[in-house]
């Protein structure tokens, strides 16, 4: 079994600068790290690997210190990194971006299964692992809590829906997006980082993928636009009040009145 898990480097701070022009986040000169999401798919491929000998790679998109990310895949288990990385994919919103995923994968070759994170700590939107799998015209599923059997032709999950939880069955190839706490990742292994310190991690452009039209990548392919992106100003005004409690929970009443927290209530 062939498996790939997309893995994303993440700001590892909030105080993170926007371009105002752009909608894009400013990500040079400050620490990054991969997407805490993304160490439980990593854990899941591992997993399986464990009970099915699988293969498994790693696929991310970004600049070129990105690799760090792969690297660090390589110090917990993960076998092979492919990192795409090219100016024309900058800027890319969730639909680029999983389209250039696809092509990636679709580069690498066939695969069983992909596995994604529930979502990023910098977009928290949990639309990129579907988006993949549509590009790819590939059954998904999303919210999985459980890996009850990742068998030859097909794999069974326990899935968390908002009322319920469900048990689904589908088959190879599809992609799935586990939750946080499915298993606890592992650490990176000290011993694995001497043994992959010479691993190569293979970097693809837009020029080794099938479709290499540019409208496809990065702004020009992203159908959404910030308009207008700020960090959101600080309030810490407070005041003192003192006083008995009657005449403190009437003043606390009448601001949240003003307030308009409770417009309407006597």
């Amino acid at each position: 079994m062939n498996i790939t898990v997309c893995i994303k480097q993440v700001p590892g701070t909030s105080e993170v600068e926007v371009d105002e022009k752009t909608g894009v986040l400013k990500r040079e000169g400050i620490d990054s790290k991969m997407n805490p999401f993304d160490l439980f798919a990593i854990e899941s491929a591992l997993k399986i690997k464990e009970r099915n000998h699988a293969a498994i790679n790693v696929l991310s998109m970004g600049p070129p210190q990105t690799a760090e990310i792969i690297r660090e895949a390589f110090m917990m288990g993960a076998d092979n990194g492919f990192l795409l990385s090219d100016r024309r994919f900058a800027g890319a919103d969730v639909l680029a971006t999983a389209y250039t995923l696809s092509q990636g994968i679709r580069k690498i070759g066939a695969c069983e299964l992909i596995i994604c994170g529930k979502q990023t700590t910098d977009g928290d939107t949990a639309q990129v692992g579907p988006e993949i799998a549509e590009f790819l015209n590939i059954p998904h599923v999303t919210n999985v809590k459980k890996i009850i059997e990742a068998g030859e032709s097909a794999i069974t999950l326990e899935v968390d829906l908002p009322h319920r939880i469900e048990t689904v069955r589908v088959k190879y190839p599809c992609l799935i997006t586990v939750e946080k706490d499915i298993f606890q990742p592992r650490l990176p292994s000290f011993k694995l980082k001497l043994a992959t310190a010479d691993k190569k991690v293979t970097i693809y452009s837009l020029d080794d993928f099938d479709d290499k039209d540019e409208n496809n990548y990065g702004l020009s392919g992203s159908p959404t636009q910030v308009r207008r992106i700020f960090p959101p100003a600080s309030n810490d005004t407070h005041e003192l009040w003192e006083g008995g409690s009657a005449a403190l929970s009437g003043r606390l009443c009448e601001c949240l009145r003003e307030m308009k927290f409770t417009e309407g209530v006597r």
